[in-house]
Formats: C-alpha cells, sequence, structure tokens
C-alpha cells in the first residue's frame, strides 16, 4: 500500500497526539506537511516516522500571510500519485473530524441516512452530504464510498487552489471520485461552476457541507436579496441543485444508538452514549462541546485569555467570510481588540507564542480549536464557528481583515457582508474585488451600492453594465437580463417609478420568452413591475397584476415560500377595499410569518409586514400606536440590519412622522436630527428621504418654538 503525502489536509486534526501514541511503524516512510497541533505547528523541522504506512513531514507555517496555493495541492501518495479509495485507509485523510482516544479511530457505526447515500450514488454523480458541524458528514461519506469504488482515484483538492489540477485529474481517469469535503470552501470565486461540473460526466463527485452553509443558497435567503438575481448567489445556488442531497441529523436515533451500543467497549463510543440526548455520538467523539468549553472558560483571568482572543478573531474571519487559513503574522495583529474588550491586563495574559500553542493543541487526544495548516496559516475549528450565541463580526476584525486579504477573498467577504445586509463592508470588500479583477464582481458591486442608500449611481453603473453584456452576450442573454433587472429596480428606488414600470414591462417579454414563464426571474420581474405600476400611482392596476402574480406563485412555489409572502403583502397594500380589512388580513400574514415554521420574526419580509401595519395604524389616525410600532420596528431592524442601513433611517423617518401627528414635536425633531446625522454620510446627495427628512424637520422645529 501507497503512503499518502498530506499536503494541507483540510481537517487532518489532532495529529500530534495521535503520532505520540502510535509511535514509529516498520520502514520510515516521509511524512509531508500533515495538519499538526501544539508546539509541532510552530515548526520542528523536517522530523521523520511513519504512521501505518502514511506519514507527514512537519513544516512551519509562514511568518508572513498566507501565500498563493498552487495547483499542486492535491492529496497524493509519497510517490505523487494520486491514490485508489481502497488505499485511503483512514477517514481523516478523507477529512473527518480525528476521535478522542487511541489512535485507531472508533469502529464505523451505520447511519440511518446510508442506505439513502448508497441509493443516490447508483442515481446520481453528484451526491451532497449536509448537516451540521461534527454530525459525522464525512465519515459516513468515506466508509460508502469505499466500500462502493475501491478502485476509483481518489481525487481531493486540499484548497480551492487546488480544485482546478483536481477536476483536470478526475476528468482523464476512468474511474474516479472527486472528494469535496466543506464544500463552501469550493465555492465562490475560482471555486467549482457548473461547466466544470458538466465536464465532469464520467467521474463520481462526493461532497459534504455544513447546514449553516447550505442554509445560505435556501429560498428563504434567496428573499433577502434585493432583486434575487445576484449572479455569483444564483450560479452557486443552481450548482447545489444538481446535486442529490442527503441530510444527516446530528442527534442519532434509537436505532443508531442502538447500534453504538454493540460497540460501548469503546471507552469512546461508551462515553459518547452516556452524554444522553443533548449531543450527537459522533460530535462527542469529535469533542466539539469539550472544545467550545475550553474556549470559553479561558477567558478567565490567568488562565488563558489571551489564546481564547486569538480563537476568537479566527473564529470571526469564518464568520465574515474567510475562506483561506490565517497566517501568526495576523492572527498576533487582529486578536488584540478582543482581548481589550474583555478586560485586556486585568486578565493577566499569557505570552502569545503561549497562547498559540494552547490555541493549537489537540484538547482530548482530537483536535485544536486552532488547525494549522504548515505553508498556509490556521484556521479555527468548524464547530466553534456554528455554536450558538455569536454577537454580529465586530467592525475592528472586518477593518483589520479586509487590508490583508486577496481580491478573491474580499469577493466572498463580500457576498457574505451583502446578505447579511452589513451594507457598508459589502461595498468596501466587492470594490476590492472589482479593482482586483474578480470576474462577475461587477454586479455585485452596484446592488450593494443602490442597496446602501445610493440608487442613482448604483443605476448609472448597472446601465453600463447591461449595455456591456448586452454588446458582448446580446440583449436577451440570461447575464444581460439580470443587469437589466436591477437596473429597473433602482430606477424605481431613486422615485421615478413610472420610468421603471416602463423598463420592466420591456424585460418581462424578454424574460418570459428566454426563460420562460414560471421562471423565479420570470416572476420577480412581474412583481416588480406591479410593485413599480401600483408606487406610480395606478394601484388599481397593480393589485390585478399582483392577483394573477400570486396564483402562479402559489403553483410553481408553495404557500410557504418567501416571495409567495412578499406578493400577498403587496396586494393587500394595493388592493383597493377597506383599512380595516386590510388591517386584519396583514395581522394574519404576520402571524404565519412569526410562527413556528414560518419565515421568522428577524427576516425582512417580516418586518416588512410589520411596516405596513404601521403605515396603516398612522392612516386611521391612530398615532400613539404608529409612533410605538416604528419605535420598536427601528430598534428590532438596527438589532438586525445595523444602525446605518437605510431600512433603519426610513423607519426612524416614519417614526418622526407619526411623533408629529401626535404633537411632540421636541421628539421628532431629536429622532430627525439624530437619523440625519447617521444618514447623511451614508445615502446619495438628495436621496428622497434626506429631502422628507430634513422637511420634517424643519416642521418639527416651527412647531417647537410656535
Amino acid at each position: 500500500m501507497s503512503a499518502l503525502l498530506l499536503r494541507g489536509s483540510g481537517r487532518a486534526r489532532g495529529w500530534a497526539g495521535y503520532l505520540g501514541s502510535a509511535g514509529l511503524g516498520a520502514g520510515a516512510v516521509a511524512l509531508a506537511a500533515v495538519w499538526t497541533s501544539g508546539p509541532w505547528a510552530a515548526g520542528i523541522g523536517a522530523a521523520v516516522t511513519t504512521l501505518s504506512g502514511l506519514a507527514a513531514e512537519r513544516t512551519r507555517p509562514p511568518a508572513q500571510g498566507p501565500r498563493s496555493a498552487g495547483a499542486g495541492e492535491v492529496l497524493r501518495t509519497t510517490a505523487g500519485r494520486i491514490p485508489l479509495l481502497r488505499h485511503v485507509d483512514r477517514p481523516e485523510l478523507a477529512g473527518a473530524h480525528p476521535a478522542e482516544g487511541p489512535a485507531s479511530p472508533p469502529a464505523y457505526i451505520r447511519r440511518d441516512a446510508e442506505p439513502e447515500l448508497r441509493a443516490a450514488l447508483e442515481q446520481s454523480r453528484f451526491v451532497l452530504v449536509v448537516g451540521e458541524s461534527a454530525a459525522g458528514k464525512t465519515r459516513l461519506a468515506y466508509e460508502v464510498a469505499r466500500s462502493r469504488c475501491p478502485r476509483h482515484a481518489f481525487v481531493r483538492p486540499l484548497t480551492r487552489a487546488g480544485l482546478p489540477e483536481a477536476v483536470r485529474i478526475a476528468g482523464r481517469r476512468r474511474r474516479a471520485v472527486l472528494w469535496l469535503d466543506d464544500l463552501e470552501d469550493h465555492l465562490g470565486a475560482g471555486g467549482l461552476d457548473a461547466a466544470q461540473l458538466a465536464a465532469l460526466h464520467k467521474v463520481v463527485v462526493i461532497a459534504t457541507m455544513r447546514d449553516q452553509e447550505y442554509r445560505r443558497y435556501d429560498a428563504r435567503e434567496e428573499s433577502r436579496l434585493t432583486g434575487s438575481d445576484r449572479d455569483a448567489w444564483r450560479a452557486q445556488r443552481d450548482l447545489l441543485h444538481q446535486a442529490a442531497v442527503i441530510r444527516l441529523p446530528r442527534h442519532w436515533s434509537a436505532s443508531g444508538r442502538g447500534r453504538a451500543a454493540a460497540h460501548r467497549d469503546d471507552p469512546r463510543i461508551g462515553a459518547a452514549l452516556g452524554a444522553g440526548g443533548r449531543f450527537g455520538v459522533a460530535e462527542v467523539l469529535a469533542a466539539g462541546p469539550q472544545l467550545l468549553a475550553a474556549w470559553e472558560n479561558a477567558w478567565a483571568p490567568g488562565a488563558n485569555p489571551r489564546g481564547a482572543a486569538v480563537v476568537a478573531a479566527a473564529v470571526d474571519c469564518r464568520r465574515a467570510g474567510l475562506r483561506r487559513p490565517l497566517s501568526r503574522a495576523w492572527l498576533r495583529e487582529l486578536h488584540a481588540p478582543y482581548l481589550a474588550a474583555r478586560g485586556g491586563g486585568v486578565l493577566q495574559p499569557e505570552p502569545f507564542a503561549e497562547a498559540m500553542d494552547w490555541a493549537c493543541a489537540a484538547a482530548y487526544a482530537t483536535s485544536g480549536l486552532l488547525l494549522a495548516n504548515p505553508g498556509a496559516g490556521f484556521t479555527a475549528f468548524d464547530y466553534l464557528v456554528n455554536a450558538p450565541g455569536h454577537t454580529p463580526v465586530p467592525d475592528h476584525l472586518w477593518r483589520g481583515l479586509l487590508p490583508l486579504v486577496e481580491p478573491a477573498d474580499a469577493y466572498d467577504m463580500g457576498l457574505v457582508a451583502h446578505q447579511e445586509g452589513r451594507l457598508a463592508r459589502a461595498v468596501e470588500a466587492l470594490a476590492l474585488a472589482s479593482r482586483g479583477g474578480v470576474p462577475g464582481a461587477e454586479l455585485p458591486l452596484a446592488i450593494a451600492v443602490g442597496d446602501s442608500g445610493k440608487p442613482r449611481r448604483a443605476a448609472a453603473d448597472l446601465a453600463g453594465i447591461a449595455r456591456r453584456r448586452a454588446g458582448r452576450l446580446g440583449p436577451r442573454h440570461p447575464d444581460t437580463l439580470a443587469a437589466r433587472h436591477q437596473l429597473a429596480f433602482f430606477v424605481g428606488e431613486y422615485g421615478n417609478h413610472r420610468a421603471a414600470a416602463a423598463r420592466f414591462a420591456e424585460l418581462l417579454a424578454d424574460v418570459r420568452e428566454v426563460l420562460g414563464p414560471d421562471h423565479p426571474d420570470t416572476l420577480a420581474a412581474r412583481h416588480q413591475l406591479a410593485y413599480s405600476t401600483g408606487e406610480g400611482g395606478d394601484r388599481r392596476a397593480a393589485a390585478a397584476q399582483l392577483e394573477g402574480l400570486l396564483a402562479d406563485r402559489l403553483r410553481v412555489q408553495g404557500a410557504g415560500h418567501p416571495q409567495v409572502l412578499a406578493t400577498r403583502r403587496s396586494l393587500i397594500w394595493f388592493r383597493p377595499g377597506e383599512p380595516a380589512v386590510a388591517e386584519a388580513e396583514l395581522r394574519h400574514l404576520l402571524a404565519e410569518a412569526e410562527a413556528a415554521g414560518g419565515i421568522g420574526p428577524d427576516d425582512p419580509h417580516t418586518l416588512a409586514v410589520r411596516g405596513s401595519l404601521a403605515a396603516l395604524a398612522a392612516r386611521a389616525g391612530r398615532t400613539a400606536e404608529a409612533a410605538g410600532a416604528w419605535a420598536e420596528l427601528t430598534a428590532d431592524r438596527t438589532r438586525v440590519l445595523g444602525a446605518d442601513h437605510p431600512h433603519v433611517f426610513y423607519s426612524r423617518l416614519e417614526w418622526a412622522r407619526a411623533l408629529l401627528a401626535r404633537d411632540r414635536a421636541p421628539e421628532a425633531a431629536a429622532v430627525l436630527a439624530d437619523a440625519l446625522a447617521r444618514a447623511e454620510p451614508v445615502l446619495e446627495p438628495g436621496h428622497r428621504h434626506l429631502r422628507a427628512a430634513r422637511d420634517l424637520l424643519t416642521r418639527a422645529v416651527g412647531s417647537g418654538t410656535a
């Protein structure tokens, strides 16, 4: 059997403790660049040992920024060959979390999802296992693939930069499995795309993905995107939709725990079963809960507070959208504000070198809080990234990190920031990506600019994008249609609703013919046409259009789709009738959205329904109710979107309007003055909301002095 050369294996964790317990085997084989923990991560040169025929040379991570990964970052044997799956004899080589305890991995316990995965591999050449961190996704996929495809080449890129080489190798093999553990790290700029997947017509593609990442591409997330046509998001979503998806729950069923009980003599499995129903068996085997508790406890004075701050910085880099590892120098710089915020010197922090050793040490003989990849840097253990209770990524992390990253990294970070409503961050990151020549960055940049309160500038940028795409691809190419959609949207956003309606009417004819009547882009264009028609003054025509659209959305997308809720809200708003009826319908809609199984209380559509209810209360003369509703909505939008989001400014504007209607001019003036102080640096000059706020402030000041 050939020994495998591990050049930065994606999640080969805890090897320091593992090697120590394994000892030396017969016939030393060079070990190449395995991820190490503890002091080894700082480098011991080229020490050589053996590990059941698999070996790793320990090298020192670079002190400067992570270097650009080479195309050769693909798992190979020590002879430089791609291994067969039958020779990949440890699940850690596929990216599985090492388990606590002895050198050998615990026995594989058949999961309830295994028959479904086997059936999917019979029917599909692209299979994706989705579940929470440490749920056992990689181990399940590894065991099934190894038993089903033992003679297939095992082609595993170890970084996104290694993906093109892996695709080339897999495409040239007669039998191959392209192994994409943590698929989210192989998407985005320079990542897997539909063209690459289509070229792999004889290759089995097996991937895993954390549930939190997969949810970024569901219908609920799509509904958060203004215009819902962002190229990059759609391309990645469409790629995922080609996969046969297998869901793996974190918690084990009674039958699964029964199968595990047959291996209770292994103390690791016994301890996992003894943890009860709070944690999954695989989760405990990977020591996820223990590592999370160790991080939380490390903040105590005299413990490892600097190490905890280093881990916090690494976790937030992942949450901000950075997929590449971090250098030691980056962590030294980025962790300091976290430590200062918790007390700084009062915590008696340890030296930085000691903090890094602690963070990388293989706790419970499994993994460190940081995973060290010689030649690349350090990454936070993904279990920590997905832990509940995180606060928003702080500004100091964003400001410190963005100047360090490459344009492709900035593109990833910009998309995450936009999706989370952090619009200033999105603009900053996507501008860096666009200047750096990242393909496709110009459209999401223009959208982020418009969403952040600069619709005229966005419309001008989008007009240029649409013109260039029409010249290069044709006026009815899907990419051109996407740019035209966003152009029409932002024409309406700066107040020219009739011009927007005319553009959407022209666009709709092309979209319907090119993409079909039931395509999401066609339905989105119909919605925007109706909205622009209603805002342009023809509410009756808008309601008629929305009636037809709602019937088609229900047929195509189903009652629970967020865009169905958006269409229902618009229809209630524009439809002629008694305000009391509209208010009752909106309250029913709000209850559906906030109920268990709905889109949730913090979804932008839910917040929009609350805004409609507050507006109806103001129209009905219930000014106290309206003022209270707008005040609460302002607080919730600030919490969800950030204080500088245009939706927050609009809520403040309407809150002040309701206060004025109650003859509370001084309070209204204070709200408006604070809103303008925040909005004037953000919104473009002449923005309609700025004009309205200044007019209201003049009234409020005049009323207060009368």
